[in-house]
């Protein structure tokens, strides 16, 4: 194998690695955007979850006023 031939090869080699290099960059790219949706819908999620455990706090306490309420007017003491 001469100089040329080394040469083309390094060449082609070089060519593959980069277009290697071009397909993970797109990959991680793509990583990326599908991590940050994630994040977000992660976030949206604990939002939820918050608000419906103070929903939930709001309905217990309700129900607490209520049930001292009956009890009150059925003559029981608490």
């Amino acid at each position: 194998m001469n100089i040329d031939e080394r040469l083309e090869k390094l060449a082609e080699r070089h060519e593959a690695l980069a277009q290697t290099v071009e397909i993970i960059a797109g990959m991680q790219r793509s990583n990326e955007e599908h991590l940050a949706q994630l994040t977000q819908a992660v976030q949206e999620l604990k939002t939820t979850v918050q608000q419906d455990g103070e929903h939930i706090r709001a309905l217990v306490r309700i129900a607490e006023i209520h049930v001292h309420r009956l009890t009150h007017l059925e003559g029981d003491t608490p």
